[in-house]
């Protein structure tokens, strides 16, 4: 019996991304690049603890928008909705990984940009796994805006403050993904974050501000 991946050395470990025995070379150098990994994967998630991002946080885009800990702080409930539409529309479209959240932040701050200087424009990327996230989170935004104005008469999110929290987000993106092709581990990081209670302060919080 030999490897599901290379068909030549043992197999070591099942593989539920291949639905077979694979070895552990396979394992280390294929996972997120050939093979879409579940996140409850046990070998990835012992991959995740040892992961060593070399992110530089200056290189990060968007450094012009000013955060804060209060700012997350003060905008929590919105971080967490916002979040939590990421994952569910992201992992509700085939095939979408870390990277095409990263266009569909990108272009949703350019276009929350535009809503600075007066003038609206929906800034759609070309890529459609990366549209669909984009769509996702803006029809998301409208019905948490018409809740808002249904209980309180008013809406109190701010464009600014809609593109704060997309900056923040976009900044842990870059700092957690990883490289690899396939590579969910910003939206892993997020949907655990999202499940879990609303935290009482930005330092309890697993995101932190990069």
């Amino acid at each position: 019996m030999s490897c599901a991946i290379c068909q030549i050395r043992r197999p070591r470990r099942f593989c539920p991304g291949v639905r077979g025995d694979i070895c552990s070379i396979c394992c280390g150098t294929e996972r997120e690049v050939s093979v879409d990994c579940p996140f409850d994967c046990e070998y990835l998630r012992e991959a995740r603890r040892h992961e060593k991002q070399d992110a530089d946080p200056a290189l990060a885009p968007n450094q012009d928008i000013r955060l804060t800990e209060k700012f997350i702080q003060d905008h929590q409930a919105l971080l967490n909705f916002i979040g939590r539409t990421i994952v569910n529309v992201s992992l509700s479209i085939d095939g979408a990984v870390d990277f095409d959240v990263r266009e569909a932040l990108d272009s949703l701050i350019r276009t929350y940009r535009t809503l600075q200087s007066g003038v609206y424009y929906e800034s759609l990327p070309p890529n459609p796994l990366a549209a669909g996230i984009h769509r996702g989170v803006q029809e998301s935004l409208g019905d948490y805006r018409r809740r808002e104005v249904q209980q309180l008469g008013v809406t109190r999110t701010r464009d600014a403050d809609v593109l704060g929290i997309l900056a923040f987000l976009q900044r842990v993106e870059f700092d957690h993904n990883n490289g690899r092709r396939r590579g969910r581990a910003f939206l892993d990081a997020l949907s655990t974050y999202s499940s879990e209670p609303e935290p009482a302060g930005p330092s309890e919080s697993p995101l932190i501000l990069p």
